[in-house]
């Protein structure tokens, strides 16, 4: 065992996302800085970031309904939609300046353009989906919204979904072509490359194991080699905790308290996986519905066109379970190890609030196969059981703490940013909508945990992202300029033609006359 001791600037703890963000901008800010990553996993990016365990959207609240809510007056408010979106657009800014100034390349290696529509059935479901249209189209975030209850419009939008559809409720859908489809798992690797050709120090198989403040503010971090069992203590004068799941246990040895009374509820998730391409080709969308009674928001069924390692899949989902890992690589004891003397009042109170969602899990566990795909029908009318195949998705660990407007054990659907008083410590909690807005969430670590460095690191902010400090709903024109610079550079502005513009191709297709293969794309 090796005692010595190593010092650094910064230490960021896990290669997902949000590190890999975070490292990039402060690469950015302050180049001189020495910063060491340490990972568990023997890769970046591979547990909540990783492809199959993302969904990948590219959350801009176009077709996410739980994001906006319908009032007790029938109006629906989409302030969070707003939030969501104008964070979305920052994340992209930030993109296409990695793309201009060579720190990325091939855009198209993590991010695509891809229809974002939302789907509803029933006559109140209509209503409201309408609603919302008629709400988001007057915002310039959502002035090319699309929205139809035309069967012959639908059928365009999404053959696969009309094809041999007998009910006859109601349908309607809305439609953005501006959506993405996200690779995180690429981008998080393209980034540490970068990082690691910027001189930034990832070790990988090593798993930190306590985490000590020292008198000089300075952060004392163990990290046990897990190859050669050694044991080493690095110093460093900022410590970011990006480690997914695994975070609350990193927090909770931080012993700062800022992070007492916080628990975490883990929720699993499956995702039916399309294994015939003539039946993948039929698709080409983000298609979300609305959630079950009870079900939590990273539960809302979608059916997804997705682009992983560059080969076209459809992805159905995600079906919630239980498991007490917070990680998928975790240990069967994370959940109960959590449990803490400031957070069991929150945790007991949780779980007596939540009996809704408690319900909601004991029914997905119970499902099998052939109910999964029956829940699939909703949105593929004529899917087959031997056609879809069963992917195990990622841990996502939900946030349990005490609120003003909850009260005690309130459950949070989110990401969650928790720091030190000093700003020598930050970790990232939660879930949903992570990944996406993670520039906006490192944008306010920085500008939290550094004060003093902010109003120097202003212009470069601008510079990174034009549209810093603006709300792009309330600036349409700044907005288009937007929206139009990183389409280009992040070559959005390509969208893949759809076999619906060869309508007799298509309904050959569709009619099973013709295979998709001979289809010219």
């Amino acid at each position: 065992m090796s005692n010595g001791e190593t010092n650094t600037d910064v230490i960021l703890i896990g290669a997902g996302i949000m590190s890999a963000t975070l490292g990039t901008m402060l690469k950015e800010l302050v180049p001189e800085w020495n910063i060491t990553v340490f990972e568990k996993l023997s890769e970046a990016g591979e547990e909540s970031s990783n492809e199959w365990n993302n969904a990948g959207t590219g959350h801009a609240a176009l077709c996410e309904l739980n994001y906006t809510i319908e009032q007790e007056d029938g109006s629906v408010n989409i302030s969070k939609a707003i939030n969501i979106n104008e964070q979305f657009q920052v994340s992209k800014q930030f993109w296409s300046f990695l793309v201009d100034n060579g720190r990325l390349h091939n855009p198209e290696d993590f991010i695509r353009p891809l229809p974002h529509m939302s789907f509803v059935q029933g006559k109140d479901n209509v209503s409201f989906l309408k609603k919302r249209y008629e709400t988001m189209k007057q915002n310039p975030l959502f002035d090319d919204m699309e929205y139809t209850e035309d069967p012959e419009t639908l059928e365009k939008w999404v053959p696969l979904m009309m094809k041999d559809r007998a009910s006859e409720e109601p349908i309607a859908i809305s439609k953005i072509d501006a959506g993405t489809d996200v690779n995180f798992g690429a981008l998080t690797n393209m980034l540490f490359d970068h990082l690691e050709r910027e001189g930034v120090h990832v070790e990988y198989r090593r798993s930190v194991e306590g985490l000590k403040q020292k008198s000089d503010g300075r952060w004392e971090v163990k990290v046990r080699n897990l190859v050669s069992g050694d044991v080493q203590r690095h110093t460093a004068k900022f410590v970011f905790i990006g480690a997914g799941g695994g975070s609350l246990h990193l927090l909770q040895k931080s012993g700062i308290p800022e992070g007492k009374g916080i628990g975490g509820f883990p929720v699993s998730g499956l995702f039916l996986v399309c294994n015939n391409p003539k039946v993948a080709e039929q698709h080409y969308a983000k298609v979300y519905g609305k959630a079950s009674v009870g079900a939590p928001p990273m539960s809302v069924p979608h059916l997804d066109t997705r682009y992983i390692n560059n080969q076209k899949s459809l992805l159905f989902g995600p079906f919630a379970g239980f498991s007490p890992k917070f990680l998928k690589t975790g240990s069967m004891m994370d959940l109960i190890t959590s449990v803490k003397p400031g957070n069991v009042v929150n945790m007991l109170s949780a779980g007596v609030k939540e009996m809704a969602l408690t319900k909601y899990l004991v029914e997905q566990l119970m499902l099998t196969k052939e109910q999964q795909v029956e829940e699939l029908r909703a949105f593929v009318p004529d899917a087959k059981v031997d056609e879809w195949d069963t992917v195990v998705a990622g841990q996502r660990v939900q946030v349990i703490k005490e609120t003003e407007a909850g009260g005690k054990g309130t459950l949070q659907f989110g990401t969650e940013l928790v720091s030190a008083k000093d700003g020598s410590i930050a970790a990232l909690l939660g879930a949903s909508p992570g990944a996406s807005t993670a520039v906006h969430v490192m944008i306010n670590l920085l500008n939290k945990c550094f004060p003093d460095r902010a109003d120097e690191w202003q212009a470069k902010f601008k510079e990174m992202i034009p549209s810093y400090g603006i709300k792009l709903a309330e600036n349409p024109s700044m907005l288009h300029d937007v929206k139009d610079a990183t389409a280009k550079t992040l070559k959005l502005d390509h969208m893949e033609p759809f076999m619906m513009d060869r309508q007799p191709e298509a309904k050959a297709i569709a009619d099973g006359q013709k295979s998709a293969d001979t289809v010219d794309r």
